[in-house]
């Protein structure tokens, strides 16, 4: 596998999960990166948050030794409070800090932030000079294509980055007005590649070993950031790790392996975050885990009952011995 290098952080492999809301929390995490994650992406955290000492983003913001390297996401859209929340932080034990300028959801666009940054390249010049100059950890920016088809400028905000001295660029192949629909286009991650001289990582539509070739065929990007895809899928990484070594498919991980992950992940959820928080978050990974499998549909319609670890070991046995 091809090891990537951003700032002074080299990564075993170019394979790297995505930072997103809800998903990518600690134990997915780790999940992940036993599975061959090179970097792994924690959830975006508000600077606005840090500042005002909110006690929910102190759970966000845990790190595993067995996660290392990570990357911890920032949004925001004042220079100031982004580039002081960064020096405040810097002591945790995260890898690289990474600046989000590609959330699409409305409350985080409404507020200035995420891809409403890609409005305003001057904002972004100063956010990324300002954090850059407070830290000494390399800092990431991650974009989208552009914010609609009117306004495409991801490589102009891409080297408005490099120049105010970001490690690396991750491009989501969508705009904003496209969130997750259509399909992301790879011609625009390519053009980034070919105006900046620091590493490209291409994000979109990435399900599987020949996806992940043709995203690195098509763009010559330098690392593969995978999203969706991952989600009940942190196999993903092991499967796409080595189709490119090898140019072979692995088989689909066996039901038991499937099963004792989710009871796995969960156990490890109510470790972090109690039995009624872990068994409601729990709930979606499952629905994703099991998609696809005889039964499935039954156990989705009936896994937003489950309240206790208890039935949830139960339900997932079920689905697997059935």
């Amino acid at each position: 596998m091809q090891q990537l290098k951003i700032g002074n952080v080299t990564l075993e492999n170019n394979l790297i999960l995505a930072p997103m809301a809800g998903v990518t929390d600690l134990p997915f995490r780790l999940l992940c990166r036993e599975q061959g994650a090179g970097l792994v992406c924690m959830e975006m955290v508000s600077a606005k948050a840090i500042y005002y000492h909110n006690k929910n983003t102190e759970e966000l913001m845990e790190i595993h030794p067995g996660e290392v390297p990570v990357s911890l996401q920032l949004f925001g859209s004042d220079p100031e409070i982004i580039s002081e929340m960064a020096k405040k932080i810097e002591e945790r034990p995260f890898s690289i800090l990474d600046i989000n300028m590609g959330c699409p959801v409305p409350k985080v666009v409404n507020n200035g932030e995420g891809s409403a940054l890609m409005k305003n390249p001057k904002l972004v010049e100063e956010i990324v000079t300002k954090t850059v100059k407070a830290i000494k950890k390399p800092v990431t920016v991650k974009i989208r294509k552009g914010f609609n088809d009117e306004t495409v400028n991801a490589v102009e905000i891409a080297k408005i980055a490099e120049g105010c001295g970001a490690a690396a660029v991750a491009v989501h192949g969508r705009t904003r007005e496209q969130y997750y629909s259509g399909s992301a286009d790879y011609e625009i991650i390519a053009k980034v590649k070919q105006a900046l001289s620091i590493p490209v990582i291409g994000n979109g539509d990435v399900t599987d070993g020949p996806s992940a070739e043709r995203l690195l065929k098509e763009t010559g990007c330098d690392g593969v950031m995978i999203g969706r895809g991952v989600r009940g899928n942190p196999w993903i990484f092991r499967e796409i790790g080595h189709y490119l070594e090898t140019g072979e498919i692995l088989p689909k991980p066996s039901g038991k392996e499937v099963s004792e992950t989710i009871l796995r992940h969960a156990k490890m959820e109510l470790e972090l975050k109690g039995e009624y928080t872990a068994v409601r978050e729990m709930r979606k990974h499952i629905a994703w885990y099991t998609a696809g499998y005889p039964h499935s549909a039954a156990l989705r319609k009936s896994v937003n009952e489950i309240e206790s670890y208890q039935e949830l070991e139960n339900a997932v046995q079920q689905i697997f011995i059935a």
